[in-house]
């Protein structure tokens, strides 16, 4: 996330205090698409609706703004520039043809970059076989493209063998300090030891284009089929990011170490036929789950869980790896801070046998409600903004995937100093769909789409649509 140096002093004088329906200010419909959008995005093994991520970023001077959405085809990404102010459209948009997926989005002052998947060009030699996708990043100055690098493919493989992103769960950060991008996602392996298995990939490119392998920072293959996946800026190399694993945690790895216990475990997840809660929102869900807090090297994290209980050795990872029974049937929230990218503030997670499992986790609710889709974003450098969406009555069939039910709303919890101040705001019509951005005023602003939004069963045919609305959420005020 990246958001202008002109928000510290506005920042500095805010105080915590309860957020109030007035706090929220909608945008409903403020930019007209150039092409259909389909906004559900099908969850993995149980088709359950997710929102469809639109990637949102606005430029450090806080002066523009692009949102990134994939043609109601599904292929071709289009990259719309936005008013920060009014969020209605600007200019034309530019178009991906080829990208299969729009998978995070960077704005600069001069243009953005986009973090995407497409097939590689026809008679590649050891491309990926069936036109499967491969992750590549591209740069756009001035509306004409800069540089487009390949993230995966025959020229990046790994000691695992080469790689390719048929789905591009992930995200990307660019750090002006460092001069560096940090593009973090899901892939499979089309060639070596591991052929056939998924993983995930840790990749730095310099603001010139070349990818660059960093010992400690870069990573061809760090979580086993890895189920979610957050990444944020820092000033230096490696970024924080975790991520959550089919075998049994959530890790903090900064520094590429994947779901080695040499990183920070930050909470016990059980985990069944490669799924783990949908922690981190699930399939085009790995956006706005770490945030770095204005003007600091801390950091905070959202996810979903069950809990955990009556944790058993891995036999498979070997010791001090676990594997755990859900303590609910149903998923809360919960938060983590960190201290600077690569230490919990708290205890991590516990790795001891016996029947705790979950007794450091910061819960944000603890009800019977079945909680999903939980983002976070940093209003200045003690408060952030956590939200989630509700069913009160789920019915959840599938151990470690989510649930079904009639939805009860969207949640906006104000956190102060891993806090929660007061009670959340409720809607049943403003959603978390797109990339959560502190502006330039110090607003929380992030994309949705309006609509009768469900979740009590599979959407097979949803309609498209040619609009997207904005919401935004300030400290005071009226979300401005």
């Amino acid at each position: 996330m990246l958001y202008s140096k002109v928000v510290l002093p506005l920042l500095a004088s805010a105080v915590a205090a309860q957020l109030a329906e007035s706090n929220l200010k909608t945008f409903v419909g403020s930019l007209a698409l150039s092409s259909n959008f389909n906004p559900i995005k099908e969850s993995y093994w149980t088709g359950l609706p997710h929102h469809r991520r639109t990637p949102f970023a606005v430029s450090p001077d806080g002066k523009s703004a692009y949102l990134a959405y994939l043609d109601a085809s599904d292929t071709g990404v289009h990259i719309q520039q936005v008013d920060p102010s009014t969020f209605a459209s600007v200019g034309t948009p530019v178009t991906v043809a080829g990208g299969k997926e729009a998978g995070g989005l960077v704005a600069h002052n001069d243009g953005f970059a986009l973090l995407t998947n497409e097939a590689m060009p026809s008679g590649t030699a050891n491309a990926p076989a069936g036109s499967t996708p491969v992750a590549v990043l591209y740069r756009y100055t001035a509306g004409k493209q800069t540089f487009k690098t390949w993230l995966g493919g025959p020229s990046n493989a790994g000691g695992m063998g080469a790689l390719a992103s048929p789905d591009l769960n992930g995200d990307l950060a660019f750090s002006e300090a460092s001069g560096m991008y940090g593009a973090y996602f899901v892939v499979t392996a089309y060639s070596g030891s591991a052929q056939g298995h998924f993983g995930d990939a840790i990749q730095y490119v310099t603001k010139e284009g070349a990818v660059k392998q960093i010992a400690g920072a870069s990573s061809s293959w760090g979580c086993s089929h890895n189920t979610g996946i957050a990444l944020e800026a820092a000033d230096a190399v490696p970024f924080p990011s975790l991520c959550s694993e089919d075998q049994g945690a959530i890790w903090l790895n900064t520094g590429g170490t994947g779901m080695d216990k040499s990183g920070v475990k930050v909470s016990n997840e059980n985990v069944q036929n490669g799924a783990g809660n949908e922690a981190m929102g699930g399939m085009s869900g790995s956006y706005s789950g770490l945030a770095r807090f204005i003007g600091s090297d801390s950091y905070i994290f959202s996810w979903v869980s069950r809990g955990a209980k009556d944790l058993t050795t891995n036999e498979w990872m070997g010791n001090g790896y676990t594997h755990s029974v859900n303590r609910t049937v149903n998923r809360n929230v919960a938060i983590a801070t960190f201290s600077d990218k690569k230490t919990i503030v708290g205890e991590q997670a516990t790795s001891t046998l016996g029947p705790d499992g979950d007794k450091q986790v910061n819960w944000i609710t603890q009800g019977s409600a079945d909680c999903q889709n939980a983002h976070v974003a940093a209003f200045d450098k003690t408060n952030a903004l956590v939200t989630w969406e509700e069913i009160a009555n789920p019915k959840c069939e599938f151990i470690a995937m989510g649930c079904k039910g009639a939805f009860t709303g969207a949640y906006y919890q104000l956190v102060n100093n891993g806090k929660k101040v007061g009670t959340p705001v409720k809607s049943m019509d403003v959603f978390v769909a797109g990339d959560m951005v502190t502006m330039s005023d110090g607003r929380v602003c992030w994309p949705y789409v309006a609509m009768d939004w469900k979740l009590d069963a599979p959407v097979r045919s949803p309609a498209s649509v040619k609009a997207i609305s904005f919401a935004c959420m300030g400290l005071t005020g009226s979300g401005s």
